[in-house]
């Protein structure tokens, strides 16, 4: 079994990258509403909710079990893209590395694909590679559309 890898998928989407963007960088802290089946709450512990290098806890449902991720959070705008740094938490018990990259690409007027790409690092031979937490990000991603195109027909 593998010690450290990376997962890649790509996730359709309706309405404009830009949009979607928006909606992870800018406008996060609405994501307990918008899919609190996911996501139940957020602490910011440094930074606000849209800048670059952000410290926040997520009490989140992963497998149908409450846990914590506490992660800081660095944005590119040119690539529209944003890196999620695991500090601690359950996936840190682990995993020495995990990082989330969230990379929304425009593909049409009408649509465009989230590019998830989970990078980790396993802190023992006994802990499993991270394919449920890649089910929950690509959950996340997917659950979080028909939400970002509500507000994008209200615009």
């Amino acid at each position: 079994m593998a010690m450290s890898g990376t997962y890649v998928a790509e996730v359709p989407l309706k309405g404009s990258a830009e949009k979607h963007y928006k909606r992870w960088r800018n406008e996060n802290h609405l994501f307990q509403d918008a899919i609190g089946h996911h996501i139940q709450g957020c602490t910011m512990h440094d930074g606000d909710w849209d800048s670059h290098g952000s410290i926040r806890s997520w009490n989140i449902t992963c497998d149908g079990k409450p846990e914590v991720f506490k992660e800081k959070r660095e944005i590119d705008d040119k690539n529209m893209a944003l890196t999620l740094r695991g500090l601690e938490g359950h996936a840190m018990e682990k995993y020495k590395k995990y990082e989330v990259i969230y990379q929304f690409i425009p593909k049409s007027k009408e649509g465009c694909v989230c590019k998830i790409t989970l990078i980790w690092e396993k802190r023992n031979e006994n802990s499993p590679e991270p394919i449920n937490y890649m089910k929950f990000v690509k959950s996340l991603v997917a659950d979080m559309d028909d939400h970002v195109l509500k507000g994008q027909n209200k615009a």
